[in-house]
């Protein structure tokens, strides 16, 4: 095993579970987004990346006082998530179920007669978040209101009604600078995808084309199936579900990220945590801090512009008040502090401590053949860096040719904390066995960071800002 030389690191405040150091009033984030020059990312105007970390929150508008709204979305900016996913007609019976102030979203459910009392509300929300420096990743609607299939409904959208509830909302949000379209609402379009089409046109006449827009798909499925193509698609987001331990979400964004239009993807909703595996607890188990880790490094690494990080009782607020809805068992306001959602920034910071556009992933650092399951690794590299995600503790041969001319400073990097143990400085040449700390098994999982001693890099988890 290789000799640890130096001890744990403090790499920033949030390591240490400190508050967040990022002042909201210089953030980068208070500005439109577009997708990068290589079609991979998402970007500033000014060309800074935007790492797209996001939460569920889908009943944000819905469920939620003002007063809870503000624990909830301060509790997420100050753990460094920037996208909240919430939707505006809501899965529970969202029609016909009023908020928190007593008010319906539609006059007689109609698409064209929405509530000015109701989405007051949703525009108090969105500038909180504003002011928090947080996107809003707004569904128009989730979607069993276009696509039955199961849920409460009502259908109540066709084309035109579809193309002027997006012109409404196009329009009301057009000078938000914080929205990011999110259509479908878990739901296969086959058979209604003119009337998705017809609601991303609305859109797009109401805003004038200002915001980016995506798709959100059913279980183990991607927007890329019906609509990447499309030009109103920005990005592409896929579902990886809730049906698997060690869910090979990598392969998903493997497939996207390789399509032409080239597209930015990203997994819009993985395994929650507290979440049962399969819908089957007594079988499988839950989805606990580390499944949640394992479905964002591997997404990320394998070429994702981001994360979204999800909880079961979260998305649906549960409260003592209210019937679970798959299973819940947490109450959202302790479940805000559940490991894995204070674990999501460390990949945010370690991202952005490194030049971020030049990211590509490249599984030929591993020396060995990857295959499926728990053990499968994950690898990434850049300008000058290389970082391999090790899933279960477990030695691994990695390629040095190419990460940098010359010596390269190998670091452990943990999940957990954010914190880094030093390996050792050594030529960048051949190959090496890396061996992470700890006994190998189900939860002790590192990233093992390469970088060029040339470039200088400053600590892990430190924005660099860089192109």
């Amino acid at each position: 095993m290789l000799i640890i030389l130096m001890a744990w690191m403090t790499v920033n405040a949030a390591a240490l579970g400190g508050e967040s150091k990022r002042d909201v009033s210089t953030e980068r984030s208070l500005y439109d987004l577009k997708v990068s020059p290589n079609h991979h990312f998402l970007i500033h105007p000014d060309g800074t990346p935007f790492f797209y970390l996001g939460d569920t929150a889908w009943e944000l508008f819905h469920r939620l006082t003002l007063e809870e709204s503000e624990r909830y979305l301060e509790d997420r900016r100050s753990k460094d998530f920037n996208v909240i996913q919430a939707v505006v007609l809501a899965e529970p019976d969202g029609l016909n179920v009023p908020n928190a102030d007593g008010e319906r979203p539609l006059i007689d459910n109609d698409p064209t007669k929405p509530n000015e009392a109701y989405f007051n509300h949703v525009d108090a929300v969105v500038d909180m978040a504003a002011k928090k420096g947080l996107y809003i990743g707004m569904l128009p609607t989730w979607g069993d209101k276009v696509v039955k299939a199961w849920g409460t409904g009502p259908v109540i959208f066709n084309a035109d009604n579809a193309r002027a509830y997006g012109r409404y909302l196009g329009s009301r949000y057009q000078d938000r600078w914080n929205i990011i379209w999110t259509l479908g609402g878990d739901r296969d379009p086959a058979g209604h995808e003119q009337v998705f089409r017809a609601m991303a046109e609305g859109l797009r006449e109401g805003d004038g084309g200002r915001h980016l827009m995506t798709y959100h798909p059913p279980g183990e499925r991607s927007s890329s199936e019906w609509f990447d193509r499309d030009d109103w698609l920005d990005f592409n987001m896929e579902q990886s579900g809730h049906g698997h331990k060690d869910g090979a979400n990598y392969k998903m964004i493997e497939a996207d990220y390789a399509l032409t239009p080239l597209k930015p993807v990203i997994d819009g909703e993985p395994r929650y945590e507290d979440h049962p595996v399969a819908w089957k607890p007594e079988q499988f188990g839950w989805f606990d801090d580390y499944d949640v880790r394992q479905a964002a490094y591997w997404a990320v690494f394998a070429g994702a512009a981001g994360h979204t990080y999800g909880c079961n009782d979260i998305w649906q607020f549960k409260t003592p008040t209210r019937e679970p809805i798959s299973l819940a068992r947490g109450e959202w306001t302790s479940s805000l502090n559940l490991r894995g959602a204070g674990q999501m920034r460390y990949l945010r910071g370690l991202l952005e401590s490194r030049p971020y556009l030049s990211r590509v992933p490249d599984q030929s650092l591993l020396s060995a053949p990857q295959s499926d399951g728990a053990d499968h690794m994950q690898a990434t590299r850049g300008d000058g860096y290389a970082l391999v995600y090790f899933p279960s503790g477990k030695p691994a041969s990695i390629a040095l040719d190419g990460i940098a001319k010359g010596p390269v400073r190998a670091a452990w990097y943990d999940p957990r904390t954010g914190a880094a143990h030093e390996i050792a400085v050594m030529d960048g040449i051949g190959h090496r066995t890396f061996t992470p700390p700890g006994l190998p098994g189900r939860g002790n999982d590192w990233v093992l960071v390469l970088d060029a001693v040339a470039k200088h890099f400053g600590a892990l988890g430190e924005s660099t800002a860089q192109k």
